[in-house]
């Protein structure tokens, strides 16, 4: 064994240079319930279905919810998960997680938190100052219950200043009211019935929830179904009164 000189053991040591470096672990899924309640739930599939139908013909732009997004590499807690977010900008695939490093630095351009009890303060309080310091340039807020936002619908725009400002409803019929995305092209509309929609002001419609989407799906094959069933029996007609002239020695 080498000697320290005095007559005692010496340690070998290894420089730190050389120390294996303890990964960091960024949040992915875990498996745990997407949301508190069926209406947080229902409004959070209805925001990323509805978004990726009304974008899908664009490659470039990502819809997504309920996904960890960390924006700060390096740093494990820099981590938000919103409800639903748009990225203009960027691939449109599958992803496990959002790490703005990887996607050319870039943040969500648009995010909705739908607000219940455990996320209220959060969501009202915390989350505008995380989603400005990020840049993301329009934050909005829903509360299915109405009993922890008022008004149950909120949106917020980015100012200069990298402060929010609040946007200001414009009053529909039957007590409705609808709040304008510049960002998305789209309105947010509040429902008599407190239901959230998005609207298409271009085609003056309400983007389809997923049930919506599907009973349309259905709606166009079962009418396909009936002209095809038409188209057949017309045919059938047809050559049975070919079958009769034929008899009669009549060519058709």
């Amino acid at each position: 064994m080498p000697s320290n000189g005095a007559g005692g053991i010496s340690m070998t040591q290894t420089p730190l240079k050389d120390l294996p470096k303890t990964p960091i672990v960024y949040p992915e899924p875990d498996g745990a319930p997407m949301a508190e309640s069926d209406p947080a739930r229902d409004y959070l599939i209805y925001g990323v279905e509805a978004l990726k139908q009304y974008f899908q013909a664009r490659s470039n732009v990502y819809v997504s919810g309920n996904l960890w997004l960390s924006y700060e590499q390096g740093v494990p807690d820099a981590v938000v998960c919103p409800d639903v977010f748009v990225v203009f900008g960027v691939e449109d695939r599958p992803r496990r997680s959002y790490r703005v490093w990887l996607e050319n630095n870039k943040m969500p351009d648009w995010v909705l938190e739908v607000t219940f009890a455990k996320t209220r303060n959060k969501d009202d309080q915390d989350k505008p100052i995380t989603y400005a310091r990020m840049g993301v340039p329009e934050y909005f807020q829903y509360d299915p219950t109405g009993d922890y936002l008022n008004p149950p619908l909120k949106g917020r725009r980015l100012q200069a200043d990298g402060s929010y400002g609040l946007l200001q409803a414009r009053p529909l019929s039957d007590g409705r009211f609808a709040l304008k995305s510049e960002v998305l092209g789209l309105e947010l509309h509040l429902l008599a019935t407190g239901q959230l929609r998005f609207f298409d002001p271009e085609r003056g419609e309400y983007l389809r929830t997923p049930q919506e989407t599907e009973q349309a799906r259905q709606q166009e094959y079962e009418r396909a179904e009936r002209e095809r069933v038409r188209a057949e029996q017309a045919e059938a007609e047809l050559e049975a009164l070919r079958d009769r002239l034929r008899a009669q020695g009549i060519e058709f």
